[in-house]
């Protein structure tokens, strides 16, 4: 009976969104250790080989890291765009009322912090950096918040959950317009005759999600090749798949649920493991000090929740917004915390910063530790504020 126990409770957590944040965690442990130890090269070499097809006119072949950074992470801004495009349609950002608050909360928590990088980064070398601590790691942050369960308000999970949509999106605008290189319109159109097949499917009312993704594929391709990032294509593939406001399953939501395990077992691991692979040298610790290191770090774990606090505060003031319900200024600090987690995507806009492989390293480490540290703080907080409302759920 015990083992049976045992089992169940295993199962549990392999199923629930804990499991993601946990696996998340041992995969950046085992690439920080795999990168200061003799296997460093062996690894580097590895996401280094090339793989992938190529002729005059098409060109597949890449370096598996380029695969995983443009390839894999396009499935994960293609779970996000699902994401946005639902809690746009039936969600939390479904009308005026529900979204202005998280919203606004979001864009005061992306400029504070590019706002405090620009001014120590100004006329530096670094300066192309202001992208890296504007984002919210929405996984990891989620994670945190639901390891306290009941202690703190449903409300204010909810608030997050809404708040860290938005500035992902607000990533992916950054991402298109700001760290895209040289634009290629004849790509760029063959991309925009994918995407008016895509609409044309959606007019057709087409129920099979899958068969959205064969123009996907395309899409994907010409994105990559007109100079703006490729996982963009992900999110405009997201936009276009159709969904309803009914409890009957539509098909935005079908691909959804398929992705999501994938996507939080193995590609955001994946993407972890493989760029987080950080051999600590002694530069990169002076480099922490430096406007690069203090511009990223303040901006994450002072930044975000001076950001999102001021404007939520101002908002509710106001009354153009209301704050989540039983929350109080303890609580909005600690989700303005834990929003300065910054992680997965500020990890992937430092690739896209900087052509300076030692700032790249820099900015990665200071991402890491700046995360870590507003994760365990934002929790402190969180705890220590608790839930008024807890002995009547």
């Amino acid at each position: 009976m015990p083992q049976k126990i045992n089992l169940k409770v295993f199962k549990d957590f392999v199923q629930s969104s804990n499991f993601g944040g946990a696996l998340l965690f041992i995969c950046v442990i085992l690439s920080l250790i795999v990168a200061n130890s003799t296997l460093a090269e062996t690894l580097q070499g590895i996401l280094d080989t090339t793989i992938g097809y190529e002729n005059k006119n098409i060109h597949l072949k890449y370096s598996i890291s380029l695969w995983i950074n443009d390839g894999l992470m396009a499935i994960f801004f293609l779970l996000v765009g699902l994401e946005i495009k639902r809690e746009i349609v039936e969600g939390e950002l479904s009308s005026p009322k529900k979204a202005i608050l998280p919203i606004l909360a979001a864009i005061g928590g992306a400029i504070v912090p590019a706002l405090i990088y620009i001014f120590l980064n100004n006329g530096l070398d670094t300066s192309e950096g202001w992208g890296i601590p504007m984002a919210t790691d929405i996984a990891f942050a989620l994670a945190v918040i639901s390891l306290l369960d009941k202690r703190v308000p449903t409300s204010l999970k909810i608030f997050l959950a809404a708040l860290a949509i938005v500035d992902d999106l607000i990533a992916i605008l950054v991402i298109a317009i700001f760290y895209s290189s040289g634009i290629h319109f004849d790509a760029l159109a063959y991309a925009g005759i994918g995407m008016i097949v895509l609409i044309v499917m959606n007019r057709m009312k087409v129920q099979n999600p899958y068969l959205y993704l064969i123009p996907g594929v395309f899409i994907w391709y010409f994105v990559h090749h007109s100079g703006i990032h490729a996982t963009i294509a992900g999110v405009l593939v997201a936009l276009t798949l159709p969904t309803n406001e009914t409890d009957v399953e539509s098909p935005l939501e079908k691909l959804e649920h398929a992705l999501v395990k994938p996507v939080n077992f193995l590609i955001i691991p994946i993407f972890a493991f493989a760029n987080t692979n950080i051999t600590i040298q002694s530069e990169m610790i002076e480099g922490l000090t430096s406007p690069l290191g203090l511009g990223i770090g303040l901006g994450l774990l002072i930044g975000k929740p001076i950001g999102i606090v001021t404007t939520s505060f101002i908002c509710s003031k106001l009354g153009i917004g209301q704050l989540p319900l039983n929350s109080n200024l303890m609580h909005m600090v600690g989700v303005g915390l834990l929003a300065g987690i910054g992680f997965t995507m500020s990890i992937f806009i430092s690739i896209l910063s900087f052509s300076d492989p030692l700032h790249v390293e820099e900015a990665k480490l200071a991402v890491l530790l700046t995360s870590l540290l507003a994760g365990i703080i934002g929790f402190i907080v969180l705890k220590m504020a608790g839930n008024p409302n807890k002995d009547k759920i």
